[in-house]
């Protein structure tokens, strides 16, 4: 172990590739927290319903069903994903993006997922080195990503991410890995009480809700990570995302005008973007 790590330090490209291929990895379980998270959360709320309600569940409802049972298969013929049909990437290419037995074509979501973690794990481990803060941002980074796609589908922030992760955050930040524990503290406050409040002010004058509760959990956590100072920058960047994005779908009418879109992956991209040239962005701007 101390030869491989000897050999990382000397050979940045190594890092770099290394991190890669473990982003890759990680994307491929994280495609299936995306898939599967929800819909556990889902039956969970129903039997909480039916056991106050006295009804019953429900058939759909019996049989395990979480993160590792059952095992992966194809969705239309219940075909099951074998190792070699498992390769982050590869896998995708060597089947041409179609099911093995059915030939159903397999949602380009997959590979995307598992790219994107792949790069973004790279970026992070080029930034920060083989380190304690690379450790945790590899967390956040995949945290970021999970949370990102999981609100695009059900407009949905879970608290089974979100916490722990704010969570992890201000216990990293005891030694100051990101930023100074107070810092971190009055970030984790002050992020979800700015958009806490803009929430109240909006419902106040339009009796409407413009933003659910995860989008305050969400900000607190990016506060606790980055400290208070990038919560101005962190808002500003995520309406700048989120109009370039919602602009974009609008004019290739992938969205219509009056369709609500999720506030959490933006404040989760400006989030990450903050992370690896937070500092670099501040300093520019203040200058």
């Amino acid at each position: 172990m101390q030869a491989l790590y000897t050999a990382l330090q000397a050979e940045p490209w190594l890092q770099l590739l290394a991190a890669f291929l473990l982003g890759l990895v990680v994307g491929s379980f994280l495609n299936v927290v995306i898939h599967r998270l929800p819909r556990m959360l889902e039956r969970e709320w129903r039997q909480q319903c039916a056991e106050l309600t006295g009804e019953p569940a429900g058939a759909e409802m019996e049989g395990r069903y979480n993160l590792v049972f059952p095992s992966s298969h194809c969705p239309h013929c219940a075909h099951p994903v074998g190792p070699l049909e498992n390769i982050p990437l590869l896998s995708y290419l060597l089947l041409r993006g179609r099911c093995r037995a059915c030939g159903h074509p397999i949602g380009l979501r997959y590979p995307a997922v598992e790219l994107l973690s792949g790069i973004c794990s790279a970026a992070v481990v080029w930034h920060f080195g083989l380190s304690l803060p690379a450790a945790g941002a590899l967390i956040l980074t995949w945290g970021l990503i999970a949370l990102t796609f999981i609100d695009a589908d059900t407009q949905l922030l879970p608290d089974d991410l979100t916490l722990p992760l704010l969570w992890l955050g201000l216990l990293l930040n005891i030694p100051g890995s990101f930023v100074p524990l107070p810092d971190a503290v009055i970030g984790a406050v002050a992020g979800y009480l700015s958009l806490w409040s803009v929430y109240w002010l909006f419902r106040l004058l339009t009796g409407k809700e413009g933003m659910g509760h995860g989008d305050f959990k969400l900000l607190a956590l990016i506060g606790a990570w980055l400290g208070w100072q990038v919560l101005p920058l962190v808002i500003i960047l995520s309406s700048l995302v989120g109009s370039v994005i919602g602009i974009g779908l609008m004019l290739l009418r992938s969205l219509r005008r009056d369709q609500p879109i999720p506030f959490g992956p933006y404040l989760a991209i400006a989030g990450w973007i903050a992370l690896i040239w937070g500092d670099e962005i501040l300093r520019a701007w203040l200058g």
